[in-house]
């Protein structure tokens, strides 16, 4: 039944939403994501600021990186050629670049519909935006779809992936380094358990370090091996444009795997119009909600255009037999490095590996905790059994061989996806009419501040945008 229905999802009905409507949100709204690039490397200069009371847009950042940024890079990449062949990664590249234009409508719209909790601090995401953003045009339907999203949400990250990403990475770990699995997801839960048990602020705290490691490690590798294999880049990036296209075919089964695979495998990686990074955008303190879409966008090209790269450019100058049946996911990516790098490459993939997996777990947890919150209102008696459940998620992961655990990851995923682009499909005039806002702003030369009053006719949480005192001072100058 799930095979089934991954079948109806993935190969007829996404391949059908996903880029269109990111294809849409790019022409309707100028290239948002090539207009405003060159400014989203301004977020690195948030690393050296910190809010006391809320996470830093470059926090926020991190932790979106975190779990786009996990196992489908290194796994999900080498499943992508294997079933897909070289060209699902150009379809890869396409569903990141129109994602990222999905990514800046979804994130913004989180940030302009968030909510302060009783604790000060701020939630969000697809379940608020529904709730609150179709009220008007839904009625009562609209807390219902909030509710349905918000299910999906919790079962997807907050159980399924989490149990995914732990048996990937106990599996690589323990064919690396021989360790007992058990001892594996043991450690991992530990660790895991020492920050979330410390809040979203801890989260926070921990990927703004982990993550930039871990990332510019992998990507200093992969550069190495391009300067040593350069005068073979030319040729395969030909192959990845010509499997596309079904012009090379003898891998996989042509533009229709290829297809199939990318768009599937891409917006595993990278979430854009999932709906899953909204739920971090909405934590952050930002002047302007256009703002945390720009940063948000960047997440989407940080996965995608360089890290899956990066798995993809390992894996391809490696000459490594790609129809060979007992080589595919985190195997090939291991046996591909080896290839270039000699024995240390399983160690290497499994410690980066479990880097990536321990960063997606406390995104996975928070995203989870955010579906539960919809529910409970910071419950902490619901909020300690959740983090009890994750760790012992984790120690299931590690035990298991839950492969099979995949379909019904797929199928939870494509769910939520629609779910959520139905809502960004109806709530896409208030988008660009956040967006306008902020480029007549910058076209004016001053950096973006929300006014609440310009948008009294929606459902706004005014308390949620009490600005800084800088900020509030160009409030009140863009009033006068």
């Amino acid at each position: 039944m799930i095979a089934e229905l991954n079948a109806l999802l993935w190969g007829k009905v996404l391949i059908f939403v996903l880029i269109p409507v990111g294809l849409w949100f790019t022409f309707r709204s100028r290239f948002v994501q090539f207009r405003h690039f060159g400014s989203m490397f301004a977020i690195f200069g948030e690393a050296l600021k910190h809010n006391a009371d809320h996470p830093s847009s470059f926090q926020a950042l991190a932790l979106s990186v975190a779990g786009r940024v996990g196992a489908g890079n290194i796994a999900g990449v080498a499943v992508a050629i294997t079933l897909g062949g070289p060209g699902a990664i150009f379809w890869m590249w396409l569903v990141g670049l129109v994602g990222m234009a999905t990514s800046f409508f979804e994130c913004s719209l989180a940030q302009l519909f968030k909510r302060r909790e009783p604790s000060g601090d701020f939630r969000g995401g697809p379940a608020f935006y529904i709730q609150h953003g179709l009220r008007k045009r839904l009625g009562p339907a609209a807390p219902v779809l909030a509710g349905v999203y918000s299910i999906l949400l919790l079962v997807a990250f907050g159980f399924a992936f989490n149990v995914l990403q732990s048996y990937a990475v106990s599996t690589s770990m323990s064919g690396a380094f021989g360790f007992d699995p058990r001892v594996i997801g043991v450690v991992l839960a530990a660790l895991v358990g020492l920050v979330i048990f410390g809040g979203v602020r801890r989260i926070t705290r921990v990927v703004e370090i982990v993550v930039p490691v871990m990332a510019l490690s992998y990507i200093g590798l992969v550069l190495f091996i391009l300067a040593t294999r350069i005068a073979d880049v030319p040729g395969a990036l030909g192959l990845i444009v010509e499997s596309a296209f079904g012009f090379n075919e003898a891998v996989a089964g042509g533009i229709g795997a290829a297809m199939a695979q990318g768009i599937r495998r891409g917006l595993f990686s990278n979430e854009a119009g999932l709906g899953s990074a909204p739920n971090v955008a909405a934590v952050a303190y930002v002047a302007h909600p256009g703002q945390q879409g720009i940063v948000q966008a960047f997440s989407v090209f940080i996965d995608t255009l360089i890290i899956c790269t990066c798995t993809a450019s390992i894996i391809l100058l490696s000459g490594v037999d790609l129809t060979d049946p007992n080589i595919d996911g985190v195997i090939l990516t291991q046996t591909a490095l080896a290839a270039h790098v000699g024995g240390w490459a399983d160690e290497f993939v499994a410690t980066a590996l479990f880097l990536f997996v321990f960063s997606s777990i406390m995104y996975n947890y928070f995203l989870g905790e955010n579906a539960l919150d919809f529910f409970t209102r910071e419950s902490k008696v619901a909020f300690t059994i959740f983090r009890i459940a994750t760790l012992g998620f984790v120690l299931v992961g590690s035990n298991l061989d839950l492969s099979a655990a995949f379909g019904f990851a797929d199928a939870a995923m494509g769910l939520l996806a629609l779910v959520n682009l139905f809502a960004l499909a109806l709530l896409f005039p208030i988008g660009l009419r956040v967006m306008r806002d902020f480029d007549a702003q910058r076209k004016q030369g001053v950096k973006p501040v929300f006014d609440p009053e310009d948008y009294a006719d929606l459902d706004i949480d005014e308390s949620a945008w009490a600005l800084e005192p800088e900020d509030a001072a160009r409030l009140q100058q863009k009033r006068a």
